[in-house]
């Protein structure tokens, strides 16, 4: 099992479904020294926003979101999911936890 934070869509269930075919279920947790950038993304019927998150140097910038332990083969399904504006990296989160984000790829 992995540990995946989620900041943005796939808190969603409807999100969850679409992509794992399941419902999650998620403990609170927050993302520290890291803070969102708003991000336009080209869909299939135009530009939509969404946020990307990005380092920051001040340790009082934090993300809320959502931990989840998830399988390896969702964690696939989700790297297919998320646009090439994201990349996949590890983090400790507030509560010790590592786990999987997706942070702006540049």
């Amino acid at each position: 099992m992995e540990q995946f934070f989620s900041y943005g869509t796939l808190r969603s269930k409807e999100i969850q479904m679409r992509v794992l075919n399941k419902i999650l279920t998620g403990t609170p947790d927050h993302l520290i020294s890291y803070k969102l950038k708003d991000l336009k993304i080209e869909e299939e019927f135009g530009m939509a926003d969404y946020h990307v998150a990005i380092a920051s140097e001040n340790p009082a910038d934090s993300i809320k979101g959502t931990v989840f332990k998830i399988s390896n083969d969702d964690l696939a399904k989700i790297d297919l999911f998320e646009s090439n504006a994201y990349k996949r990296v590890q983090v400790t989160l507030k509560s010790g936890i590592v786990a999987w984000i997706y942070i702006e790829n540049k």
